[in-house]
């Protein structure tokens, strides 16, 4: 899988007329949602006017994230002369990036893209690593293929119009490379004040997040070994946002990690020997910032079914990538019913449910 390019930028419209320009093509494309429509695509417009793009707006949200709208992006490439050397840019969050990469992927078995992540999620996250899908059948993510962007372009100044809920959605993924980073690291994200953001600083605290991810997946581009490190929080995560899909409950997706990242240092220390201090401190700033996802005993099959289909599973068993200390990586960790039950007695205690 080829390098993509990540730039922290300091003039987007510079930016994006490099990135452009390094990407020969007949035909430009810009796939937005209906928020960054109105909201970010103003500030590109003219860096996009000379390519005369033609922009495919999609509806907003995780539930967006479907077969159908892929449908109808792939139908309005065709409908508009989009080939092989055509040029797609997705301009929006982790679901914009995602799809979007997906069709990129998919049509004409492939054509170049670019993605300016516009949430703190995609910029720290979805964006970045060459990971591409949908959701399918009730399923996050169960459709989906490895193809990175040529760029990836992050402006910081898109978070300061972000909502507090989104911010907070996306500072989970920078917590969780915080975990499988460094004591330093991990402590300097749990002590930023996420009531009083200083944006400065946020964007220093997501360059390095970005660094993370960067190094992890240069190292592992296919997800054979390392690069599960970055599953850390998401086998449990997938299953509460499958869950909540089911029961028709609106939750983000760093919400769900953060959650499953109380679940999962709960693992890491009853099976590999996670520090309790260090996982009370993590789940203190979860507490305090991401509230509760409630369920019951009633619901524990319904999740452990969703935990069965979790794509890092081989021959049934469930795959968790565990730590046994900050920085301290144990992929390819199981665990029996029992102890996944007993974990969600653990949550469920810990947070009040």
């Amino acid at each position: 899988m080829s390098r993509q390019e990540v730039i922290l930028c300091h003039d987007l419209k510079s930016s994006l007329e490099s990135a452009i320009a390094k990407c020969p093509h007949d035909r430009l494309f810009i796939i937005t949602d209906e928020h960054t429509h109105q909201l970010c695509l103003p500030l590109l417009q003219s860096a996009l006017l000379t390519d005369d793009a033609f922009e495919i707006v999609i509806g907003a949200e995780d539930v967006n994230k479907n077969i159908e709208t892929l449908t109808t992006v792939w139908q309005a490439l065709c409908e508009n002369g989009a080939t092989r050397h055509s040029l797609l840019i997705n301009l929006g969050g982790g679901m914009v990036t995602d799809l979007g990469g997906f069709a990129a992927a998919t049509f004409k078995r492939g054509m170049s893209y670019i993605n300016i992540p516009s949430t703190l999620l995609a910029m720290v996250d979805a964006s970045v690593g060459g990971k591409t899908g949908i959701n399918f059948n009730g399923l996050k993510n169960e459709i989906g293929a490895f193809a990175p962007a040529n760029s990836v372009l992050i402006d910081t100044l898109f978070l300061r119009s972000l909502d507090h809920e989104n911010i907070v959605s996306g500072y989970a993924e920078m917590l969780k490379h915080g975990l499988i980073s460094t004591t330093k690291h991990w402590a300097e994200l749990l002590s930023f004040d996420m009531h009083n953001i200083d944006y400065n600083h946020l964007r220093t605290l997501v360059g390095q997040s970005v660094q993370v991810k960067e190094d992890i997946v240069e190292q592992d581009p296919f997800e054979h070994g390392i690069r599960k490190a970055l599953n850390l929080g998401h086998t449990v995560g997938h299953a509460f946002e499958s869950l909540a899909l089911l029961e028709s409950r609106s939750v983000l997706h760093g919400y769900a990690v953060a959650w499953g990242v109380i679940c999962e240092l709960y693992l890491s220390h009853l099976k590999v020997g996670f520090p309790k201090d260090k996982m009370r401190q993590t789940i203190q700033f979860i507490k305090d910032n991401y509230g509760t996802f409630f369920f019951d005993c009633k619901q524990y099959e319904t999740l452990y079914s969703f935990m069965l289909h979790d794509k890092k599973n081989q021959s049934g068993i469930i795959n968790f990538t565990l730590l046994e200390d900050i920085g301290k990586i144990s992929i390819n960790q199981t665990a029996d019913k029992e102890t996944i039950f007993e974990m969600f007695d653990f949550y469920r205690e810990c947070m009040g449910c």
